[in-house]
């Protein structure tokens, strides 16, 4: 569905629900969306999570019938994948991340925008479908393996909040990608540790809603200087506040909108 979310144009949801692994989860956004929309019945969250670390409507579920959406859209478009869930997620069965990116090989007409805290699993499989595939049939749809390179038309991203996760940088430049971005949102602290070595695009931003923590503008500073410099893109999405749009985007006088490759449907 289409988003307000400023450096995608449509996020699509095949699993919903998530658990909280580091400070960064600790004022998310999904999670207290899951609990209205469980609350309004909405069908994709009526599973709760354990609530240590997740929550009502949180649980992590698996959507079959959303798998074709992609493929009823006519014209290309960029995708946010699973803003409301974490796809590498343990629970998700590799056999549903299969078909996940089944439909993403299917459709190369969209650019897809993949985000992960757990950057690990994913280079565990990705890189293992490089090396011998895979086959997974969906109705008369079939992606069969080897392939010759990662999807050319996926871009997979970390988040990283603070300098104790840079480790997420690590697995991720060791992933088989297209593109490689990371999302230090919300970003709580400087990040000193942060190799920008094999990463294409970097998003920052400040958190938002009634418990924002504040961000610093140095470190955001830092980020975009060193972007400049090691040549990657740089985005700078809000300040955050109580609202997202609460204290503006600019910074020193100007937006940053910058995408990592000037083909990209929205550069």
């Amino acid at each position: 569905m289409p988003t307000t979310i400023e450096w995608t144009q449509e996020t699509w949801n095949p699993t919903t629900g998530c658990d909280r692994v580091s400070a960064g989860c600790d004022h998310c956004y999904a999670l207290t969306l899951a609990k209205r929309l469980r609350g309004m019945g909405a069908a994709k969250y009526q599973t709760d999570g354990d609530p240590r670390t997740s929550g009502p409507g949180f649980g992590v579920a698996t959507h079959p019938d959303t798998l074709d959406a992609p493929l009823r859209w006519r014209t290309g478009r960029t995708v946010f994948v699973n803003s409301m869930s974490d796809l590498f997620h343990h629970e998700v069965p590799v056999t549903f991340i299969g078909s996940v990116w089944n439909t993403m090989g299917l459709t190369p007409r969209h650019t897809y925008q993949v985000l992960t805290k757990r950057p690990a699993r994913a280079r565990t499989l990705l890189t293992q479908w490089a090396r011998v595939g895979w086959s997974w049939q969906r109705h008369d749809l079939m992606w069969c393996g080897p392939l010759d390179g990662p999807l050319p038309n996926v871009w997979l991203g970390t988040s990283i909040e603070s300098d104790d996760h840079t480790i997420r940088a690590e697995h991720l430049r060791r992933t088989p990608a297209a593109v490689r971005f990371i999302s230090a949102e919300p970003l709580l602290g400087p990040l000193p540790s942060l190799d920008l070595t094999g990463i294409d695009w970097l998003i920052a931003g400040g958190e938002s809603g009634p418990h924002a923590r504040p961000m610093d503008p140095t470190w955001v500073r830092d980020l975009r200087d060193r972007c400049q410099e090691a040549g990657v893109a740089f985005f700078f999405k809000q300040w955050g506040g109580r609202t997202p749009k609460a204290n503006g985007r600019h910074l020193d006088g100007r937006t940053w909108d910058q995408y990592p490759r000037p083909d990209s449907p929205i550069w």
